[in-house]
């Protein structure tokens, strides 16, 4: 299966929302950074996924998996 993100976007997004955002403005990023790939996501679902992942506390490929799997093509 072929990755949706390149490592360095992903690596760039997870450092980004490292620098303390809150749970709300996590979640916009996130949805900001689909939406300029074509996909999209509910805000919901974006919330969820930056607190499944423990605000990142995980590995990029813990990280990347949840960020491909919300992913819905717009």
């Amino acid at each position: 299966m072929r990755d949706k993100f390149s490592v360095p976007e992903l690596t760039a997004l997870r450092s980004e929302l490292l620098q303390g955002f809150d749970s709300k403005d996590a979640a916009e990023l996130l949805q900001m950074f689909l939406a300029g790939h074509g996909y999209g996501v509910s805000v919901e679902e974006a919330r969820n996924a930056v607190s499944r992942v423990g605000m990142l506390g995980g590995t990029l490929e813990a990280f990347q998996r949840e960020v491909e799997s919300i992913a819905l093509v717009m």
